[in-house]
């Protein structure tokens, strides 16, 4: 059963790999200027082998496409890695790397230097992901300290208290849009919160592949100790594992994560929560083989997501957020509905 599983799961891991590849390659030819596959990979390859092109291709290629191709890969894949731990660290199915209040305080962040009318397009670009990183810290701070007060880091405790800090920072960040945003301001504040990778640049891909390349070894190493968590706090505490100390080093890692990855893209919905179900689905419950594929699923989703967002309305665009709920909630319906079949029968 155990090898077969493995199997299965480096088979999954296998072909979800090769579709991030395609789809990547897919999503940079589609939009208003069509571009063939065959054409993008070989102004790709020529910018990787220090042969820059120019031209108007290249340009829609190289400095629009290929990074907002790639940020969504990494955003796809950070969401959903922080997903399948939270789910794990709390034992609650319906958890997701938002949980916490990470979401709000990242937001209230980004909403405030959008709002504060930084006129450098550079000086944004670096304020918004700091300002969003350090909301997201924030949130986490309030959230443990409240269940430190309230006596204890238990699961239900920690994410009482998210709720808690999750709603009051939603409601500064809404104070904040009505008393100081304006005609374009707006719109592009309320594009920041429904989610929009638009903006990405190649910072936005190295601020999500570091922040991946960081914490996801990480989580990845912490495998087996979230198995153990699995079973209940006292079925681990005899199996050695220090609940307390592993459950905070997880907690903290997932902000980070998950900061890095909302002040490049706003807060994106579902791709945390559905993604680590239908991993489950088929490769069982072991998270030494839900974090990869799970990884490489939420990337593929989330490029074709995004993809959907900038051509659906050609040649408006939507929030890629809108996307992924009309997409996600029917898959979470019917998640629910098999596992309450499975669990009646």
């Amino acid at each position: 059963m155990a090898a077969g599983l493995d199997r299965r799961a480096r088979m999954l891991t296998a072909a979800l790999a090769a579709a991030l590849v395609a789809s990547i390659g897919l999503a940079v030819s589609l939009g208003v200027a069509g571009l063939a596959p065959a054409e993008v990979w070989g102004i790709v390859a020529g910018h990787l082998t220090g042969r820059g092109g120019d031209g108007t291709a290249d340009a829609i290629v190289w400095d629009i496409r290929a990074p907002r191709a790639l940020t969504a890969a990494l955003v796809g894949a950070g969401l959903a890695s922080a997903g399948v731990v939270m789910q794990g660290l709390t034992r609650n199915p319906l958890a997701d790397p938002y949980l916490l209040g990470l979401s709000s305080g990242a937001s209230l962040g980004a909403v405030g230097v959008l709002l504060l009318g930084i006129g450098s397009t550079v000086a944004l670009s670096l304020a918004l992901p700091i300002a969003a990183f350090a909301g997201a810290l924030l949130a986490l701070a309030a959230a443990l300290g409240i269940a430190r007060l309230a006596g204890s880091l238990a699961p239900t405790t920690v994410v009482l208290a998210g709720i808690a800090v999750s709603q009051l920072l939603a409601a500064c960040t809404s104070l904040v849009i009505v008393m100081t945003a304006k005609g374009d301001a707006y719109r592009q504040v309320l594009s920041w919160l429904l989610g929009s990778l638009a903006g990405s640049t190649w910072a936005s891909v190295a601020i999500t592949c570091a922040a991946l390349a960081l914490v996801y070894p990480l989580l990845r190493a912490h495998a087996t100790r979230l198995d153990a968590f699995a079973l209940g706090d006292t079925a681990a505490e005899a199996l050695g594992i220090p609940t307390r100390r592993t459950r905070l080093v997880l907690f903290v890692a997932v902000s980070l994560l998950t900061g890095a990855m909302v002040s490049t893209s706003g807060a994106i919905g579902f791709v945390g929560l559905i993604l680590p179900h239908l991993v489950r689905g088929l490769v069982g419950g072991l998270h030494r083989h839900v974090l990869p594929t799970a990884a490489l699923g939420g990337a593929v989703f989330l490029v074709w997501a995004d993809t959907l967002a900038r051509t659906m309305l050609d040649p408006r665009e939507i929030p890629v957020g809108i996307v992924t709920a009309l997409v996600g909630v029917p898959v979470f319906v019917v998640v629910l509905r098999r596992a309450r079949g499975t669990a009646w029968t």
